[in-house]
């Protein structure tokens, strides 16, 4: 994305801000609204072109949005209005009409489904509907577009309101890479926010489908710019930088496949909205995101999205709240009311045969000892495959929440009703930082620190042990005591029969290794006569005392 685009963008939210729409997540929400209609004009442009060279002027055609009685609703059409006319078209008119798509657009009218138009100061809009104008969307890349929508959602990571923030990139680009997705895999996410974890998941089958992918350090391509150094030289300067790859997936032999097999829910509206645009201008257009409560019997979930199984599940589900007994799914795993076992309990239910995830859990989840606690482990240990149990830097999420986390990784066997393997070993790795400070928050985000990072080397033991078919994890075992003076370790395993017998417990410092105190240097006889000089010492002080107390009776 080039300077003069990110300034546009920077001036639209400015505008906005200054206009009363101050709320990330809504100017981001209306930003999308007047994105979308520009796309959909130019997307008709190019079809009106396309029927025109088949000898078909569109007339009365329904490969048309826009038929003729209802062209006035493109933005071609209207965006030369101005003031209260300009507004109220808008809201009262424009999406109205999209909204009523739905058996031509079904997707584009549940995008604008119960959409308000919040920008209600007419100049502001005005300055808004010109910006958005001036980019030509046809002319850029698919990854340019993404970028766009990347760079404002910045904003969110700079808030946490209504509980709204990122999972940050660094997290969801290893637990990508851990889980490898590949074409045809359905991957889900039961709360998928902006689709964070969707995106990269595309990205990361993009890069493996296209001839030459680029390199990107997860603090963006303007980071290597102002260094003045390409992705070669940086890596050899920082050999912990931390990296993701990125390409235009030309050799993907089915586009429409790629695009079917990408699910998201979320309980808002405004965070789907966010998603489905994050998602369109990556160039998936047919993505099945939609809003509903994946905890409830009340959700709006249809049948198909109950019954659906996933190969491939990433998430960082919200860790507190409670349902009401009453409203929760009968079907899942578990009778607590707590949302994090709640929403464990969802994926491991939606989890396809052979499928894998990996999520993000508070600590509590790996050792709680209420019964229901104990009841999720026990079944996530007996059946399924549970490969790691990475342990996150406590900061990770800061400023926004001080919450200690981890990421779950496992796998559903591949034979429906087979349990999991007895002979599993579970592998446990620290991440003590992770490319930024932990304790320092500048600027509303924390310092990077790409010369500190354990992340590489956790994706680089994850695709040892991935090889040996998970049967041989990196590092020593659990509560082996190390040589004194050796460094702590960051990695080790245990056996699953251990978990069984530690109350199925995952807390990863209850099988951490230790390492050993160093012998004495000193002589022990010098240490045994010094021990009796002292013990002399004290008796003779006893004596004197009980002496005083003598005289003074």
């Amino acid at each position: 994305m080039n300077a003069t685009i990110r300034k546009k963008l920077n001036r639209i939210t400015d505008i906005l801000w200054a206009g009363g729409v101050t709320n990330p997540v809504t100017y981001i929400e209306q930003i999308s609204y007047l994105i979308y209609l520009k796309l959909l004009d130019e997307e008709e442009s190019s079809r009106e072109l396309k029927l025109r060279l088949m000898g078909d002027q569109g007339n009365g055609n329904t490969a048309l949005l826009y038929p003729k009685q209802a062209e006035r609703y493109r933005w071609s059409k209207w965006r030369f209005k101005s003031g209260q006319d300009l507004r109220d078209f808008i809201r009262d008119d424009v999406f109205p009409y999209m909204a009523s798509l739905v058996k031509a657009e079904p997707q584009i009218a549940e995008y604008f489904r119960d959409a308000v138009l919040e920008i209600v100061d007419p100049n502001v809009l005005k300055q808004v509907v010109d910006e958005i104008d001036s980019i030509d969307f046809a002319k850029l890349g698919t990854d340019v577009k993404g970028d766009i929508f990347e760079y404002l959602l910045t904003h969110l990571g700079q808030s946490a309101l209504n509980g709204q923030f990122r999972t940050p990139r660094q997290i969801r680009t290893m637990m990508v890479e851990m889980l490898d997705p590949d074409l045809g895999d359905t991957i889900y996410d039961p709360a998928c926010g902006t689709g964070g974890f969707l995106i990269d998941a595309i990205e990361y089958i993009l890069a493996k489908y296209s001839t030459e992918p680029i390199e990107v350090p997860i603090y963006g391509e303007e980071w290597l710019e102002q260094r003045g150094q390409t992705i070669e030289e940086a890596k050899q300067a920082v050999p912990t930088l931390q990296t993701y790859r990125k390409g235009p997936g030309e050799k993907i032999p089915d586009w429409g496949l790629l695009e079917r097999s990408i699910f998201g829910i979320d309980v808002s509206r405004q965070m789907m909205r966010i998603a489905m645009m994050n998602l369109v201008l990556h160039g998936i257009r047919n993505a099945l995101v939609k809003r509903g409560n994946t905890l409830s019997d009340m959700g709006g979930l249809s049948e198909d999205d109950l019954a659906r199984r996933y190969k491939v599940i990433l998430s960082n589900p919200p860790f507190s709240g409670q349902l009401p007994k009453e409203s929760i799914r009968k079907d899942l795993p578990t009778n607590s009311k707590k949302s994090e076992l709640l929403f464990m309990g969802v994926m491991m239910e939606a989890l396809a045969p052979g499928g894998r995830a990996a999520v993000v859990v508070p600590e509590g989840l790996l050792f709680g000892s209420t019964s229901a606690h104990v009841e999720l482990r026990r079944k996530l240990v007996e059946d399924y495959h549970l490969q790691a149990v990475v342990s996150l830097p406590s900061g990770v999420f800061k400023p926004y929440a001080g919450v200690k986390t981890a990421v779950v990784v496992f796998a559903r066997p591949a034979a429906e009703g087979k349990k999991g393997n007895k002979k599993d070993k579970v592998w446990f790795y620290e991440v003590r930082i992770d490319g930024y400070d932990p304790d320092k928050v500048s600027g509303g985000g924390r310092p990077e620190t790409p010369e500190r990072n354990d992340i590489p080397e956790l994706l680089r033991q994850w695709a040892q042990f991935k090889k040996s078919g998970f049967t041989q994890p990196p590092g020593v075992e659990a509560n082996t005591v190390l040589e004194p003076g050796s460094p702590e370790p960051n990695s080790w395993w245990t056996s699953v029969d251990r978990v069984r017998e530690s109350e199925y417990s995952l807390a990863a410092g209850r099988y951490k290794p230790s390492i050993g105190a160093a012998a004495p240097e000193d002589d022990p006889k010098i240490l045994i006569r010094e021990l009796i000089d002292g013990e002399k010492s004290i008796l003779e002080g006893l004596e004197t005392l009980l002496s005083e107390i003598g005289k003074a009776s």
